[in-house]
């Protein structure tokens, strides 16, 4: 029965010929039948190296329904973002038929044996809502790169035990996270019809936390599963334009999510937060970004559409604040040199901890 799950791999193509070697050779040993997956390839055109339709049609294409499963390529005319890139993919799987979706990110591969587990973790718990693989850095596949994410409570997300030693950490073969990463997660069909697609106002960052906090919201679990592995080639990128799209939809994940209460509750820290922000965005070179972001929030007409998206997900959600925030964590720990400041070390991660270990009892609603 498990064998039988039909499974569309949504590939999000984004000048991604450096990393199609590995998808090829992953999915030519993978153990799952063939015949019961389909590889959807989606190519978001890249600014710079246009799309990577040469080498899809030349390598790829020819291998589809033999040494590979069936292969679907869909190429985009413009960049579509990550979420906005992905729904496309995931519209052709509802479309025709699947049980299951997997969002596989271009720079990383499964191992053989990957999805058994997933499917075997879905469909054996059906309050499951999404499973996402464990994360593995690679080529130092010794180290774990997320056993799912961590959910700060003003917003923020960063990957769980990112470059842990896989040696040191007992598991559980399924665990409760805060939230499931996009590198490599396995959805349902089901909700994606019932509770929408990923937000493509999003376009990328934080669509995976949205999505997460959408089946949370209506009662569903997100877990990783210990046996199912993804290997990453994982890099933080250091760019202007991450910055802007992480601050941005930080704050379109708070309004969408949180009762009014809990906004005012936390607002306080919120603005002082703020200020420590505007610090380490001029240290970086990323001021001018901080304030694209403001000046977006500013449009009556943004406050208008984020407003709409917080309507439908208030009238959804079956769980209160004080659930849906029980995984939220007090301290921000990127653990990565891109974002290490000593004023949140010493002065903004103290402060905002101490902030949440009162806020949070006294959140009952």
């Amino acid at each position: 029965m498990l064998n039988r799950s039909t499974i569309a791999i949504v590939y999000l193509s984004y000048h991604s010929e450096p990393y199609l070697n590995d998808l090829v050779s992953s999915l030519k040993s993978t153990t799952y039948p063939k015949g019961c997956l389909e590889l959807v390839i989606v190519d978001n055109p890249h600014p710079e190296y246009g799309s990577s339709a040469d080498y899809i049609r030349n390598f790829i294409l020819p291998l589809s329904g033999q040494e590979l499963p069936h292969v679907t390529y869909l190429p985009q005319e413009k960049n579509l973002g990550f979420s906005g890139g992905n729904n496309v993919g995931i519209k052709w799987a509802l479309d025709n038929g699947f049980d299951y979706i997997f969002l596989h990110n271009d720079d990383g591969f499964l191992a053989t044996d990957a999805l058994e587990p997933l499917v075997e973790a879905m469909e054996t718990d059906q309050k499951i809502g999404a499973a996402q693989s464990m994360l593995v850095m690679y080529p130092e596949s010794d180290l774990y790169n997320s056993t799912g994410n961590s959910f700060h409570y003003l917003g923020f997300g960063f990957c769980d035990n990112l470059r842990v030693k896989r040696q040191s950490l007992a598991l559980p073969p399924i665990q409760d996270i805060a939230y499931g990463s996009g590198a490599a997660i396995l959805l349902r069909v089901d909700l994606l019809k019932k509770f929408g697609l990923w937000d493509e106002d999003f376009f990328m960052y934080h669509e995976d936390l949205e999505y997460s906090l959408r089946l949370k919201a209506v009662g569903y679990r997100i877990v990783s599963v210990a046996k199912s592995i993804f290997y990453h080639k994982y890099s933080f990128s250091r760019n202007e334009e991450k910055f802007y799209y992480l601050e941005r939809n930080r704050f379109g994940v708070l309004l969408m999510f949180y009762k009014w209460p809990t906004l005012v509750l936390l607002f306080p820290i919120g603005f002082i937060l703020e200020l420590g922000m505007i610090i380490f965005a001029w240290q970086k070179g990323w001021l001018k970004q901080k304030m694209e972001v403001y000046k977006y929030w500013l449009k009556g007409n943004n406050i208008k559409k984020w407003l709409m998206k917080r309507k439908n997900i208030q009238a959804l959600r079956v769980v209160n604040d004080w659930t849906l925030l029980e995984d939220a964590v007090g301290q921000v720990n990127f653990n990565d040199g891109a974002v290490a400041s000593p004023l949140l070390k010493y002065i903004g991660n103290p402060l905002m901890a101490g902030y949440w270990w009162v806020a949070k009892r006294l959140i009952f609603w």
